[in-house]
């Protein structure tokens, strides 16, 4: 975990961020290389560890480079022990493949360079704002359903508040599978602490979905999808617990339908708890203002509407005030459509390798 300072979560106040008060200077102005290197040698010495730099650009270069040497090196051999001059093509391959290393050399570290640069910037950035910055922090451990699944989880380009309503965005990744098997999601995503808990429900994003359905990493019983009036269902797929439609009727009103399909309509949101979480199903590009002025108007419009709706909300069904009853808690998981299409073509290669393929 490489944070930047100590930080300790804030009481929740009753407003939301405003994006208008938002500093984004030190995202775009000017910085110099000693005010990189000043930083990366206070971060370090603050116990900042850099984390791995990719190196794949520069082993890339040094096997392009031995292949490139390792076509002239029998033949050099030949010719030095001959006592002769190399040939002018095989000096040029030799110092083509010196420079190809030094191009892998040079451009690692650049990369190291820019990505200190970054993280100059979102630092000064979350100082310039009352946030708290981190590189990259293990296992935020939120009940978000992009936050419980595969192993090796982490968050990075990570902001939290220090003042005011707690939120949390950045980008986030895990790893799913085994062997060759295995593979990382990543993901953007925002945390927006709301002030009650609510049932879970899910909005389902139509504009991010792919070939075979949607993008979400769980999949939801079709029995538990609430159509809503107007365009909405154009634009979201809503999922609620069964008996808990007239609760999301009571949330989802029209104005906020409407702030949902204006603010967030390319995002999936989940409530879950006392949460609201927005995902993105790209990572954020960090250092570009527009990323965090739209999920500041997020928080300032749809956050701030949900928080007035459901500023009086109750479940009657729940055995303690500010619980939700566990049919509520938590949606029913389904079967995705292509888990359906997976087996369905495995069975009908088992079934065709059985009775025909003889």
């Amino acid at each position: 975990m490489s944070f930047f300072w100590h930080h300790e979560r804030m009481p929740d106040a009753v407003a939301p961020v405003d994006p208008l008060a938002i500093d984004y200077r030190p995202l775009v102005g000017p910085v110099s290389r000693d005010e990189v290197r000043a930083f990366r040698s206070h971060a370090k010495a603050n116990g900042v560890d850099g984390s791995p730099l990719d190196v794949r650009p520069l082993l890339l270069a040094v096997v392009l480079a031995l292949f490139l040497l390792g076509v002239i090196g029998s033949g050099l051999g030949d010719v030095l022990s001959a006592g002769t001059a190399p040939p002018a093509g095989m000096i040029v391959v030799l110092i083509a493949g010196l420079a190809v290393i030094a191009a892998g050399i040079l451009f690692a570290a650049r990369a190291s360079t820019r990505k200190w640069e970054r993280w100059m910037r979102l630092s000064q950035f979350a100082q310039a704002n009352r946030m708290h910055f981190a590189t990259s922090s293990p296992d935020p451990g939120y009940p978000g359903m992009i936050f419980t699944r595969g192993d090796s989880r982490r968050a990075t380009d990570h902001m939290m508040s220090t003042a005011g309503r707690f939120f949390d965005l950045g980008n986030y990744q895990y790893t799913t599978g085994s062997g060759r098997s295995r593979r990382t999601s990543y993901w953007g995503f925002l945390a927006f602490k709301l002030d009650r808990n609510l049932p879970n429900m899910v909005l389902d994003s139509r504009s991010n979905n792919g070939f075979f359905g949607t993008n979400l990493p769980e999949s939801f019983g079709r029995n538990q999808v609430l159509s809503l009036e107007g365009d909405f269902d154009r634009h979201f797929t809503l999922y609620a617990p069964k008996e808990y439609e007239r609760d999301a009727l009571y949330l989802f009103t029209p104005d906020l339908m409407a702030l949902l399909i204006d603010e967030a309509s390319p995002f999936d949101v989940e409530i879950v708890d006392d949460w609201m979480f927005i995902y993105s199903a790209r990572p954020f590009d960090s250092l570009q203002p527009a990323s965090y002025q739209r999920l500041f108007s997020i928080m300032a419009t749809v956050g701030a509407k949900t928080l007035s709706q459901s500023a009086r909300y109750s479940d009657e069904r729940a055995i303690a005030p500010g619980m939700i009853a566990p049919q509520g808690a938590r949606l029913r998981r389904g079967v995705s459509v292509l888990s359906v299409v997976a087996v369905t073509g495995i069975g009908a290669y088992w079934i065709w390798s059985l009775f025909f393929d003889r």
